[in-house]
């Protein structure tokens, strides 16, 4: 229920800036009498569309410890602790990151990296994932987060996000006035009618899938780098391909929505999932140079 609460209004507080911010800037004005105004639809579409994920992306963090229940490791308290902190301090170091918070939350197996930038991320880790791998296979999910970060698949990812919420936003506008406008011919009115409203709200959903599925698709290649470097990291492929084929045999946990992207392994549909299945990671790190 926490994590509900959080996430919607978590939205309705973007929702509720980026209409300020829109309508600050007047470009919310682009319904005319006379049509569309296609420079501010375009304004409107792009405040909407990367305000959207990049408010997102600067509250990822705050967001992360909240809806996970992340506990952040501000001195170790056992010998666990300490060890996860300083192989996450060795990987940052190594791939010329600044240090992440570390954190751990309980669950089922799952880790994730999220951030605003590469020198304030967080890596946390669940108790499941602890208590179900081995020593050699955490530092493996550690190091492949710790590769995320270093590969800038926090920022990479709001702007491919923010490009197709601006695509979505823009199309669906001058696809419903169209509609709209074929509907209504020869008749008298001024401004757009219900025709606009209606296609406009549908093809929204439709144009939301479409993005979503591209979105996903440059997820799951970015996971296929991340785990290579987890492997340079280490400096060999067996542990990464160990920790998958553990990750495989387990029931992964699930993270908040805003999270998913972010995590070590997801069980979505393959057209949407962040995540490619664990048997083709494996293939393509066995073969990987």
């Amino acid at each position: 229920m926490k994590r509900i609460f959080l996430f919607v209004a978590t939205n309705l507080a973007v929702v509720v800036v980026l209409g300020i911010v829109a309508s600050l800037l007047g470009v919310n004005r682009y319904l005319t009498a006379n049509g569309l105004n296609l420079g501010l639809l375009l304004g409107y579409a792009l405040v909407i569309g990367f305000g959207g994920a990049i408010i997102s992306l600067l509250m990822s963090k705050t967001i992360a410890k909240w809806s996970s229940g992340v506990q952040v490791i501000e001195t170790p308290r056992n010998a666990d602790e300490a060890w996860i902190v300083e192989t996450v301090r060795r990987f940052a170091d190594k791939a010329g990151i600044g240090m992440p918070e570390v954190g751990i939350f309980e669950g089922e197996p799952n880790a994730f990296a999220t951030g605003a930038n590469k020198n304030n991320a967080l890596v946390a880790v669940s108790t499941g994932l602890l208590q179900g791998m081995t020593r050699e296979e955490v530092e493996a999910v550690i190091g492949h987060e710790v590769a995320h970060i270093a590969n800038g698949d926090m920022v990479t990812m709001t702007l491919i996000q923010g490009v197709m919420n601006t695509f979505v936003v823009f199309l669906s506008r001058v696809v419903g006035y169209l509609i709209d406008s074929w509907l209504s011919r020869g008749e008298q009115r001024s401004g757009p009618g219900i025709g606009y409203m209606v296609s406009t709200i549908v093809l929204d959903i439709l144009f939301g899938f479409l993005a979503a599925i591209i979105v996903a698709w440059f997820s799951r290649q970015r996971e296929f780098r991340a785990d290579r470097g987890a492997a340079e990291l280490m400096g060999r492929k067996q542990p990464m391909i160990n920790a998958l084929a553990r990750l495989g045999g387990m029931v992964p946990g699930e993270l908040p929505k805003g999270l998913q992207a972010a995590g070590i392994t997801s069980g979505v549909g393959k057209l949407f999932s962040t995540h490619p299945p664990i048997e083709e990671r494996i293939a393509a790190l066995q073969t990987a140079q």
